[in-house]
């Protein structure tokens, strides 16, 4: 793969506090970005991803989640609430942000990157429905993508995982 292919780490988000976090505080590990919601019928996955992480346990791996009410109105909490709620309901320790747009003209620019080959050089894949996963590799750059039908703990998953681990 050339040398400057278009990675995350230019993009900022914003914690549910408000505060904004730099990508590039994840820079050298693998991550799975995922969009959420607290109303969904895929929202067990919140379990299931923080069980993933956990599995892998490794330092160099991380998950991020990222609500979003673009999908049949299914995130109607708002920041605290919806840590409160991941955190008592599923369990969840991983980073979850703000609530964004993940699709549409007003979507975050970071999942305007995820979604268009155009901008991140890998693939087009556009979130249909909460719960779509994109793997990131340890450069920062768009590795896959799983449908929010994949469940976390796949072995699909998992292996792909595992495989950007131990790539050097």
């Amino acid at each position: 793969m050339k040398e400057n292919t278009p990675n995350i780490y230019s993009f900022k988000v914003k914690k549910i506090t408000g505060e904004e976090q730099p990508l590039s505080a994840f820079r050298n590990k693998v991550l799975l970005i995922v969009n959420t919601a607290s109303e969904c019928g895929f929202t067990p996955q919140l379990g299931e991803l923080q069980k993933l992480k956990d599995e892998i346990g490794n330092q160099d791996f991380e998950i991020l989640g990222f609500p979003t009410n673009d999908f049949g109105k299914q995130e109607p909490l708002t920041g605290s609430e919806i840590s409160s709620f991941c955190e008592i309901n599923h369990g969840v320790k991983f980073p979850v942000f703000d609530k964004i747009m993940v699709r549409g003209a007003h979507a975050h620019p970071l999942y305007q990157f995820l979604s268009d080959k155009k901008q991140n050089a890998k693939l087009s894949s556009t979130p249909r429905w909460n719960f779509h996963k994109y793997l990131i590799n340890k450069k920062g750059e768009v590795e896959d993508y799983f449908f929010p039908f994949t469940k976390p703990l796949s072995s699909k998953i998992k292996k792909k995982i595992q495989r950007l681990l131990d790539a050097k």
